[in-house]
């Protein structure tokens, strides 16, 4: 079954010819608008969603497709009164795809091996591939290329959206910086790290992972963050979370060491005044706008290369 589980099992060669395939999308939407026409897309989801949820029914609609959205908080699956299997394999004879935003990564590799259909996974707390593949998409139209550029994150390097975005980038030829505090809770999980220097020798990018911003800012061509507070945040970590995260700010002295075309990235949502100043967020270099829109492009993209269309 062909699935996107996690940026892990899928090669350089795919990722770019799905990012070709996203450009020529967005440039002739019409030409692609009855591709999905008599199919359906089951949207399974447990976190909250804003940019996901729109960008994949939009998506499905604008080719004649169908989207069905369906949220476990009222569903019998995974509370005791149905198992994910039974679910998902009555659900996959209902639909064309399945697309889920999930808490577990393990009920997601569930869901995917008891479907009928591709599993596209957006959003477990292993890893956000919709994302990151939106992320490059929109870097290659910012910058023409991929390889050799230098993408710098700063912040919480513990999280799903880091850690994608560390695989894809390597991937790809970058040279992916991950500037976070020297504390186990914000640094990068060792598999993914050891995942990417595995990568890293194949591909023509790197990984670094360091508390030092000043040396993760220079020279750096993409200046990445993410929101501090993701929805597993319990209300009482957030001052410490803040203290801690402060040094890592994205903010004009840090993008001041960038180059000049630095362009500046946030996944959203976003917080100003916190992972990024108001400044940074609405200023000349920031595309964080571009970046939610190409997430309806590379949705479609992704759709269509799952059913071979």
């Amino acid at each position: 079954m062909n699935n996107l589980i996690s940026l892990r099992e899928w090669d350089s060669e795919l990722i770019s010819d799905l990012i070709v395939l996203a450009k020529n999308i967005k440039d002739d939407p019409k030409k692609f608008s009855e591709k999905m026409v008599g199919r359906s897309l089951l949207m399974i989801f447990e976190k909250p969603s804003l940019r996901t949820r729109l960008s994949f029914e939009s998506g499905m609609t604008q080719m004649g497709g169908h989207a069905i959205y369906y949220h476990l908080g009222s569903s019998p699956m995974g509370f005791g009164k149905e198992s994910i299997s039974d679910s998902i394999k009555v659900a996959s004879r209902y639909v064309d795809l399945i697309m889920a935003r999930l808490f577990s990564h393990d009920d997601l590799i569930e869901m995917a091996n008891y479907s009928k259909v591709p599993v596209i996974n957006a959003l477990t707390d292993d890893s956000h591939p919709c994302q990151i593949l939106a992320d490059l998409l929109t870097i290659v139209e910012k910058k023409g290329d991929l390889k050799n550029l230098k993408l710098s994150y700063f912040g919480d390097g513990y999280n799903n959206v880091t850690h994608s975005l560390m695989i894809g980038g390597v991937k790809m030829g970058m040279n992916v910086y991950i500037s976070t505090p020297p504390n186990k809770k914000y640094l990068p999980r060792e598999d993914v790290v050891k995942e990417c220097e595995k990568i890293s020798n194949m591909s023509s990018g790197s990984i670094t992972i360091t508390n030092n911003i000043e040396e993760a800012a220079l020279d750096s061509d993409i200046v990445y963050t993410d929101s501090w507070m993701s929805y597993h945040v319990p209300k009482e970590d957030e001052k410490k979370r803040i203290n801690d995260l402060m040094p890592f700010q994205v903010n004009e002295k840090l993008l001041s060491l960038a180059k000049s075309d630095v362009i500046f990235m946030n996944c959203l949502p976003a917080t100003r005044g916190y992972e990024q100043t108001s400044e940074v967020i609405d200023g000349l270099n920031s595309i964080v706008f571009d970046q939610a829109e190409n997430r309806l492009h590379m949705q479609k993209a992704i759709m269509l290369n799952l059913l071979k269309l």
